[in-house]
């Protein structure tokens, strides 16, 4: 990939609010040549925007921002369904808040019935990170650090997390994220962004086609705590495998699932899924494809991750009015994100979790778009 100029590629910063202790909050630009642009903020770690650019043959068009969020700090401080966070320190699912590491068993806050989400009730979403803008030869890139002290949420260990974005010239958005502890704990970091292809003000993702690289998905209990099985996604409304032709609709699980739910239930899918021929080696593998037919626009996301969560927005409802005045109903949207299994502290023969002194943690995950 050839380098960028450091003139094109050194992010802009502006004010983006204050917190309620009276800190300021920025917003950090990352723009390349060809109408590519990214907006993070140091609350949470926050995507709050991503643009896309017409393409070349749509003469007049304009760039269209297909995550959702809002256009000020107040609304992420209002509460939100983690849109474009940095969920740590151990995101998705942990079933009763509990688990045993190092011969000790570890109370974490529950925050979703009895269960934790999402690193707790003040995770990583909620926190003000230390930004370090950059200019890089991938393109232009913000740093991103945490410092978690010992017994933060419950979680053992004083843990340092970073996530690094950097927008590529080809408009590529790369999020790195890694971690490391003096003493053993559990990490599991997600990028947590919502995608409307046909942009973050269009309605709903139900005709968006869905392309995953799993034949398998972990079934999950009422509480959305995996059973432990891996069950096959043939023949079942899980099915996304990239093989079908043509590629299933998000409609179909939307329309289906949970099955004889009763009428305003929430719809879709919200499970992770065992990605093919994963190692632990560190090398991106494609995990999934995004496609809106009406536009042609289309998101590929590559990761060294084992499974991939796929939310629908099941539990998007109306209540949130994003940016420029849009209401996010039902299925606004969808999150791909990359991670280890949920719930892996408590299956010993899953990929780990379990972060000790002197490792570190690392997650990469690459978006790559076409138009």
């Amino acid at each position: 990939m050839p380098a960028v100029a450091a003139s094109a590629a050194v992010p802009t910063v502006r004010p983006f609010g204050r917190l309620p202790d009276g800190r300021e909050a920025s917003l950090y630009t990352l723009e390349v040549p060809g109408g590519w642009k990214a907006t993070i903020t140091d609350y949470g770690a926050i995507l709050t925007s991503f643009l896309v650019p017409p393409a070349e043959a749509a003469a007049g068009g304009k760039p269209v921002d297909v995550v959702l969020g809002f256009d000020s700090l107040d609304g992420y401080l209002k509460g939100h369904p983690y849109f474009g966070a940095i969920c740590g320190r151990c995101s998705n699912r942990i079933a009763g808040g509990r688990f045993d590491l190092a011969g000790k068993t570890h109370t974490l806050a529950t925050n979703n019935g009895v269960n934790h989400l999402h690193g707790g009730v003040e995770g990583f979403d909620k926190k003000l990170w230390k930004a370090t803008p950059r200019s890089t030869a991938k393109g232009p890139a913000v740093e991103f650090e945490l410092v978690s002290p010992d017994g933060e949420e419950g979680y053992p260990g004083r843990l340092t997390a970073r996530a690094v974005y950097t927008l590529t010239p080809a408009g590529e958005l790369v999020v790195e994220m890694s971690a490391t502890s003096d003493a053993p704990t559990i990490v599991n970091l997600v990028h947590h962004s919502y995608w409307n292809l046909a942009g973050q003000a269009s309605g709903s993702i139900k005709d968006h086609e869905l392309a995953v690289e799993a034949d398998r998905y972990l079934p999950v209990d009422d509480g959305g705590i995996p059973t432990g099985a891996w069950a096959a996604v043939e023949g079942t409304s899980f099915d996304f495998r990239p093989e079908r032709k043509p590629w299933a609709r998000c409609g179909g699980a939307i329309e289906t699932l949970p099955p004889n739910a009763p009428p305003g239930s929430p719809r879709g899918v919200d499970h992770a899924y065992v990605l093919r021929g994963w190692q632990p080696d560190g090398t991106l593998r494609k995990a999934a494809v995004l496609r809106d037919p009406a536009s042609g626009r289309s998101l590929e996301i590559h990761t060294d991750q084992p499974s991939i969560q796929v939310y629908m927005g099941n539990f998007l409802d109306g209540s949130l009015t994003g940016k420029a005045g849009a209401v996010y109903g039902a299925n606004a949207a969808i999150c791909l994100e990359t991670q280890k299994f949920p719930d892996s502290i408590h299956h010993a023969d899953w990929p780990s979790v379990r972060l000790e002194p002197g490792q570190t943690y690392r997650h990469v995950m690459v978006h790559r778009f076409t138009r």
